[in-house]
């Protein structure tokens, strides 16, 4: 596996306080990179544990620099003065990894108006504000990466998922349209998704099937590294399944290491954004 060297680098995370974010944000530290932790959670609860201030600590406990920033990435006004936050504190932004979202898979008709905006504000708009506030310094500076979490772009009908892919979608959209325009200033851009069903607050809240079929975190954090380990130009404008990334990359052929219970199920539950983008069993 490789191991990029992100001494000195600064990595932004939204939707950091659990989950896969807040995985990817103690990776991103034990590779060398403080790290700005953006997400709502200021306090902990049943239903949602975790917070900014948790994982900025066991940021820190890894020897890192941690920014805690309550951010509401709906917000324009909140996201940009979470940026510049970081560049008071750190100075630069170095890595974007845009992994906040809403999820609601549902029919159309079943798709309240009021649920359709939130996933627009959390997963497309907010992935736009984010990279729109941090593209300066990155050409500043002519090095970045930006990815979003989201799959590639299809054509596949996602009945019962047909709006919450139409925000996706957008994601998807915007990593590649980035890669082209900021190819020249040394930024990468790309859109990454997982293949399987992720451990996460989300997969548990919404019963997204069982403990047996996940995976664990580790499997985007390391296809997340293994981007990063490239320099932007090297790598950009991809949509990429976590398991796309680890063949190409590293040459790695099995994964079982990643499954939650140790070994693969009998009949694995694949979410692939090339294909359908959703649930295909």
């Amino acid at each position: 596996m490789l191991h990029p060297d992100l001494k000195g680098r600064v990595a932004v995370i939204t939707g950091a306080s659990r989950g896969i974010g807040k995985a990817l944000a103690l990776r991103l530290a034990r590779e060398g990179a403080d790290v700005v932790v953006a997400a709502k959670s200021e306090t902990s609860s049943e239903k949602l544990p975790g917070s900014i201030y948790d994982t900025a600590d066991e940021v820190r406990a890894l020897g890192r620099r941690a920014l805690a920033v309550p951010t509401d990435v709906r917000s324009d006004d909140a996201v940009r003065s979470m940026m510049e936050k970081t560049i008071a504190e750190f100075g630069r932004v170095d890595i974007l990894i845009n992994n906040a979202g809403a999820l609601w898979w549902q029919k159309v008709v079943d798709t309240p108006p009021k649920r359709f905006d939130l996933m627009m504000s959390v997963n497309v708009r907010a992935a736009y504000l984010c990279s729109y506030y941090a593209l300066p310094h990155m050409v500043k500076q002519r090095w970045g990466h930006i990815v979003n979490m989201c799959p590639a772009i299809s054509t596949g009908p996602n009945p019962g998922r047909v709006c919450y892919m139409i925000t996706k979608m957008g994601m998807a959209r915007l990593a590649i349209g980035i890669a082209e325009e900021h190819r020249a200033d040394g930024i990468a851009a790309n859109a990454l998704w997982p293949r399987t069903i992720i451990e996460s607050q989300a997969s548990i809240n919404w019963g997204l099937s069982t403990r047996d079929q996940w995976r664990t975190p580790e499997i985007l954090c390391d296809a997340c590294m293994s981007i990063f380990s490239q320099e932007p130009p090297k790598y950009t404008g991809r949509q990429v399944l976590d398991e796309d990334v680890l063949a190409e990359l590293e040459g790695m052929t099995n994964f079982d290491q990643y499954w939650c219970e140790g070994k693969p199920p009998e009949k694995p539950i694949y979410i692939d954004g090339r294909e359908m983008g959703g649930l295909r069993g």
